[in-house]
């Protein structure tokens, strides 16, 4: 990966005269990682930058989060903009609206999921179980180290069996794992699905898909990008597929002030 200020200068060419199609991740990449989901607060200043680019002729912006859908627009609280919640299992937006079909046998699973995991992980202090309709989260950043070994132990038996018989999917995050629909679904499904009605907010012209994340989850989109767009990973270098990176959150922010900067000229 390159740091993409140190190499700027190309990596602007790419945009010029391109209509941008602006993909974010939230915790991580637009708010820093914090220890409970409720506490990441998304800064002003990258909020009144995000509210600026929604209204910009030149620009769209899509936030795609593992949050759940009315949660991640409660948090950015901006119109005109398109949200995707549950990795993309719910979308809303201008012009787009869409929710995959979940068999009424996955939510059952899920819940009962739900309840074995309340009885059996309330003896570990700071294990967060979320519920997000669609898929639930189980946290464990709060969780005392010389315990995360039995959360994990505690997770696998209690999934294993759905696992195997294909009922449900999981996604491992930064101190957190996913239990999602056995649907192949993801983030990068859901970028080429935007992408694929791009003309609903291009009009026909041509147009740059930049994708900015900083999780396990969003190497999906960075891999269906690498011929299409441009990925950029949010943190410290690693094996990525994304070409491009940004050190923290506060990049993230002078990141978004030069493409607000590049469509104002």
């Amino acid at each position: 990966m390159k740091y993409l200020f140190a190499h700027w200068d190309s990596f602007k060419k790419k945009l010029d005269n391109k209509y941008i199609i602006l993909f974010l991740d939230y915790d991580g990449t637009l708010t820093p990682i914090v220890n409970s989901p409720a506490q990441a607060v998304i800064p002003v200043k990258i909020k009144e930058l995000l509210s600026r680019l929604s209204q910009n002729p030149g620009c769209k912006l899509a936030i795609i989060s593992g949050r759940a859908l009315g949660d991640i627009k409660k948090m950015v609280g901006l119109e005109n903009i398109i949200y995707a919640g549950n990795h993309g299992l719910e979308l809303e937006g201008p012009k787009i609206r869409f929710q995959s079909p979940i068999r009424p046998r996955f939510k059952a699973v899920l819940k009962q999921i739900k309840n074995d995991l309340t009885k059996k992980l309330s003896s570990i202090k700071g294990a967060l179980i979320e519920d997000k309709g669609l898929s639930l989260s189980i946290h464990y950043r709060l969780v005392n180290k010389k315990k995360i070994a039995l959360l994990k132990n505690i997770l696998h038996k209690t999934i294993i069996s759905y696992l195997a018989r294909k009922r449900i999917k999981t996604k491992a995050g930064k101190m957190v794992l996913e239990i999602t629909p056995p649907v192949k679904w993801d983030k990068g499904k859901v970028v080429l699905w935007l992408l694929a009605r791009q003309r609903i907010f291009t009009a026909g012209k041509p147009f740059m898909p930049v994708y900015v994340g900083d999780d396990k989850t969003d190497e999906d989109a960075f891999k269906v990008l690498k011929d299409k767009g441009l990925a950029i990973f949010v943190g410290r270098p690693r094996k990525s597929h994304a070409g491009y990176y940004l050190k923290n959150t506060q990049e993230t922010a002078r990141f978004l002030k030069k493409i607000l900067e590049l469509n104002e000229k």
